[in-house]
């Protein structure tokens, strides 16, 4: 067991902390709409993806990170053009992807030094210089975007047959989400894993549901409890040697419940 006041002294901390937090806050927002919109599992879907690209990027030396970033931004445009083309069916394109890519980057892996481990349940040693100024970068897009177009966003989240109706533009927007999403799930991989990435998609949005109802306060508490539980997770999983994702969704979980109970 580590100390727990140590854990600012050293580098590789503050960048998972920063990086981290921050990725769950935009986790957190874009999750908001894709739980509204019935999209959830796409988060996993695109982890999953996320993974086979990384693999295979290792496996051919290149940088996995600007390998899985188009990769993933495609497969997250080609989901969402497939869940709203198929309606129900769109759930077995998310999956037939998701497993198909599991097993090409365990394929991809096969025989290789890399820790696999680590790609399935994160690292607090994984995330880069470079990786931390990106999350940064996000964040600051995914705020400036949700200021900017909250009503547009408010619209294809609750009625986007009406807002098209009236005119609105909405292509854009839907867009947008998809490859903001994209992007949140291979930077966010490094730290939660690709079995866990995607509970901060869909925990920080169900707990807010538990305790609010406009739709500005939903995202406001999701920011937070996301926030909040990816900052204890790591805390706990420094202190203990524990993978930060099974950790950071265990602080969820137990969120998520409590907030079950009081609502109650």
């Amino acid at each position: 067991m580590h100390n727990f006041f140590s854990i600012f002294e050293y580098a590789f901390m503050r960048r998972a902390l920063i990086a981290g937090t921050v990725v769950a806050l935009c986790a957190a927002l874009l999750g908001v709409s894709l739980v509204l919109r019935r999209y959830a599992m796409i988060g996993d879907g695109l982890s999953h993806v996320a993974f086979g690209a990384v693999s295979v990027a290792t496996a051919l030396h290149l940088s996995p990170l600007w390998v899985a970033i188009p990769v993933v931004m495609l497969a997250a445009v080609l989901l969402l053009a497939a869940g709203e083309r198929e309606g129900k069916r769109g759930d077995a394109s998310v999956a037939m992807l998701s497993t198909a890519s599991l097993a090409i980057g365990v394929l991809a892996m096969a025989g290789k030094s890399t820790d696999v481990y680590s790609y399935m349940f994160g690292s607090i040693l994984a995330v880069r210089t470079e990786e931390m100024w990106l999350c940064l970068l996000l964040g600051a897009g995914v705020l400036v975007f949700f200021l900017l177009f909250r009503d547009r966003i408010l619209s294809l989240t609750f009625d986007e047959g009406f807002a098209r109706a009236t005119g609105q533009r909405i292509g854009g927007v839907r867009l947008a989400l998809a490859l903001f999403t994209a992007v949140t799930v291979v930077l966010g991989m490094r730290l939660m894993g690709t079995l866990l990435i995607s509970a901060l998609v869909l925990f920080p949005a169900m707990s807010a549901m538990r305790i609010c109802r406009r739709f500005g306060h939903v995202l406001t508490a999701a920011g937070i409890i996301s926030a909040v539980c990816f900052i204890v997770g790591l805390c706990v999983s420094y202190a203990f040697d524990l993978a930060p994702g099974a950790t950071v969704v265990a602080a969820n979980l137990a969120v998520y419940a409590l907030l079950s109970l009081v609502r109650r």
